[in-house]
């Protein structure tokens, strides 16, 4: 049936229907208004080595953090969301990512790193930009240097981890003092770096701490991260009479120098700080020839905290089986981190949120996080239970086992078939 028209005004004629529905709804107070604005998400910067599996996990260690805390709200009623930049390994590169993600997408934090040289250079970009840099993979005590010296200026700078080499080297220092000599017997060693920034930092630490321990430093060898054939330094090592070899590598060249080490029989076994090493897969990708190496690592799947087995869990879901490097540690409690200060900040402002992130106190994957008066990450000690270092052997079967310290071990340490206790 077709209704009748209705005269509202002079000239002006609606139908019934259409005009019942209009006074309903003004009587209702449902007249339609736009529609409101979602508020701006917070943007999180990733500078990092995107072709490299450190720059791969630090990417999916984030998005797991971001993904975790928008399913509970988002933060201050605003989500997160990821933004990345390939930094590589060089600092022009470096130093264009910091660029692209501070003055193009305009990120409210950033979270990454990997190379020392690499974050020294951009340090001052950053710096420029008064954007929050949260550092999860260089290890150069110089990078965290400036937050005393000029505060002002690089307050926003904050390393997450690792340690830096210094403490590294302390604690490296001890695992000679009382693994390698305390327990193996091994008074003698030698001491070989590759020639990067926070290696030459280290090594001249380590050198000195155990000599001063009682251990008999025989030789400290540099070599180029590109070098091809370590028979020469093999040489070297095996000619000054040590009888365990401490490694402190990071680049390319862990996967030769692993090679060759178990190709020749080298007479000796060897641990330390090797990132490469660290890798879940490092030791399936050379066919099994770093079994025997210790390495170093700042977590591995045991009960640090109440945190480390469920990230390693859910890491493996997430990424279809793939075991976590250390940036994915840092990176993942980073986000947390930086959550917590915006909340308790109120805002996102820089300089509000800077005076949040220097009262941390976060229960991480590795540890406990507090920062010093550099805003660098504190290590653990006897009674604080920060990031310590953990050195675990590759086994048969390219298992990782945890040998030192000897409060967190797993197994006891085994030689390399070919070498004589």
């Amino acid at each position: 049936m077709k209704l009748p028209a209705i005269d509202i005004l002079p000239g002006l004629r609606l139908k019934r229907s259409a005009f019942l529905v209009s006074v309903a709804c003004a009587a209702l107070g449902l007249v339609a208004a736009p529609a409101l604005a979602q508020p701006k998400p917070i943007r999180i910067g990733v500078p990092t080595a995107m072709q490299l599996q450190v720059g791969r996990d630090t990417q999916d260690a984030i998005k797991m953090a971001i993904d975790d805390i928008n399913a509970k709200g988002g933060v201050l009623g605003r989500k997160l969301e990821m933004v990345a930049a390939d930094e590589t390994e060089n600092p022009e590169t470096g130093i264009s990512a910091i660029k692209k993600l501070t003055a193009d997408e305009k990120v409210d934090v950033l979270i990454g790193g990997y190379t020392s040289g690499v974050t020294l250079a951009q340090l001052p970009h950053i710096s420029a930009a008064k954007t929050i840099y949260l550092g999860v993979g260089s290890a150069s005590p110089a990078t965290n240097a400036k937050v005393k010296t000029d505060y002002d200026n690089y307050k926003y700078v904050f390393r997450v981890g690792p340690l830096n080499s210094a403490h590294q080297a302390r604690q490296l220092t001890d695992f000679i003092s009382t693994f390698v000599k305390g327990e193996l017997g091994i008074s003698k060693v030698a001491i070989v770096g590759e020639n990067a920034k926070w290696v030459q930092d280290l090594v001249p630490l380590l050198k000195k701490g155990a000599t001063e321990a009682g251990a008999d430093v025989r030789a400290t060898e540099f070599f180029d991260a590109q070098t091809s054939d370590f028979s020469p330094l093999f040489s070297k090592v095996k000619e000054s009479g040590a009888q365990y070899m401490v490694v402190v590598l990071s680049h390319a060249s862990s996967d030769i120098f692993a090679k060759q080490w178990y190709d020749s029989r080298f007479p000796m076994a060897y641990g330390g700080i090797d990132v490469k090493s660290m890798d879940g897969d490092f030791c399936q990708r050379i066919g099994g020839k770093s079994v025997g190496e210790m390495a170093v690592n700042f977590a591995v799947r045991a009960p640090l905290t109440p945190r480390t087995i469920p990230f390693f869990d859910e890491f493996a879901k997430v990424t279809g089986g793939r075991s976590p490097v250390y940036t994915a540690f840092n990176a993942n409690d980073a986000v947390y981190i930086y959550a917590d200060a915006v909340k308790r900040a109120g805002s996102t402002d820089a300089s509000a949120v800077v005076k949040q992130l220097e009262k941390t106190s976060y229960t991480g994957i590795t540890g406990v996080i507090e920062f010093d008066d550099t805003h660098d990450v504190k290590p653990g000690t006897a009674t604080f239970k920060g990031p310590s270092l953990l050195l675990a052997q590759w086994r048969d079967g390219c298992k990782r086992e945890v040998v030192y310290p000897k409060s967190r071990r797993t197994a006891d340490f085994v030689y390399p078939a070919w070498v004589k206790k």
